[in-house]
């Protein structure tokens, strides 16, 4: 890595999907050669059921969380609660994030909140459905959408809901997570399997 961060946030909501985010944040915590590790956020220090029914410790809640100098990346998985809920509180620490310049990545139903709250107007960027950002009411970034598992433009990532794998990918792409050989090697071997 090229700087010193060396902390992810996965920031959690109840029913949040579990294996949406798996893949990345298995491989941050135990594979990566820089000690970056993986720690969990969320509105309140509660612990949140996954959609899986998995129990998950809240390390940090954002109001808590003021020294953005480890920061290397937060991590919105999806889940069923970003459609119901506003989450004021979560979209203000996310233009903090992106102020900052610190990579925001997002799947499923997280990009839906992005959108709702004006985050995706001016990226390049993708999710569950174009029609479905349309819908929400702070959106105005039709024309940054692209059909595509996985988008990344700077500082943001964005996936749809069938895209863990490409997710994951680029997520070590940007977080430098391994050479380039292993990352493309994991890649392959999880995309389109080990036994062919």
């Amino acid at each position: 890595m090229n700087n010193i961060k060396n902390e992810v946030l996965i920031l959690l909501t109840e029913q949040w999907n579990d294996w949406e985010a798996s893949y990345a944040i298995a491989v941050i915590n135990s594979f990566s050669d820089y000690e970056v590790k993986v720690k969990t956020i969320a509105v309140d220090d509660i612990p949140k059921k996954s959609m899986g029914g998995i129990n998950a410790f809240v390390d940090y809640s954002i109001n808590d969380y003021q020294n953005f100098n480890n920061l290397a990346m937060v991590i919105l998985p999806g889940g069923l609660f970003w459609e119901e809920n506003d989450y004021n509180e979560i979209a203000e620490f996310i233009k903090k994030i992106m102020k900052l310049q610190i990579p925001v990545a997002a799947i499923c139903g997280a990009t839906t909140f992005l959108c709702k709250h004006g985050l995706l107007n001016n990226v390049k960027h993708t999710g569950d459905s174009l029609e479905l950002f349309k819908n929400q009411e702070g959106y105005m970034g039709e024309a940054f959408y692209v059909p595509a598992q996985v988008v990344v433009d700077n500082n943001i990532i964005t996936a749809n809901e069938t895209a863990a794998v490409e997710f994951a990918y680029e997520i070590f792409k940007r977080l430098e997570i391994g050479s380039e050989d292993e990352m493309e090697q994991w890649y392959d071997n999880f995309k389109n399997g080990a036994i062919r």
